[in-house]
């Protein structure tokens, strides 16, 4: 019997967003252990408080997460450039789609003191 009984909690998946926060209000008077497993977070015995204290934020819409819909593809681009061994620098496509800049577009280094501009070459030059 008792085995069935864990069966079916296992079975019952934790409340979220404002079904969670709705349930949090009536259950003020538990410890933070107990609101969790009434919610739903009891896995096995154990009681899952951070994915509880998490899915609170969430339903707060607090994400600890970041952009987790976003793009996770690859690193942010961090508007700097280091040379290389050879002595050449390279700028990263991300940079360079942003700019619109397209497989043979032409520049001209301008040099400065502690600064490199580039300009790009129209046809118009």
């Amino acid at each position: 019997m008792a085995k069935k009984t864990a069966a079916k909690k296992q079975d019952i998946q934790p409340l979220v967003g404002k079904e969670l926060l709705k349930k949090l209000t009536t259950l003020s008077h538990l410890s933070k252990r107990e609101k969790a497993k009434e919610c739903g977070y009891e896995i096995g015995g154990r009681v899952n408080q951070s994915g509880f204290m998490n899915a609170i934020l969430e339903a707060k819409g607090i994400s600890l997460d970041g952009d987790a819909n976003g793009d996770s593809r690859g690193r942010e681009a961090t508007y700097r450039v280091k040379v290389h061994k050879n002595g050449q620098l390279m700028i990263g496509s991300s940079y360079t789609e942003k700019m619109g800049l397209q497989t043979g577009d032409e520049f001209e280094i301008k040099l400065g003191y502690k600064h490199i501009h580039l300009v790009q070459i129209t046809e118009d030059d």
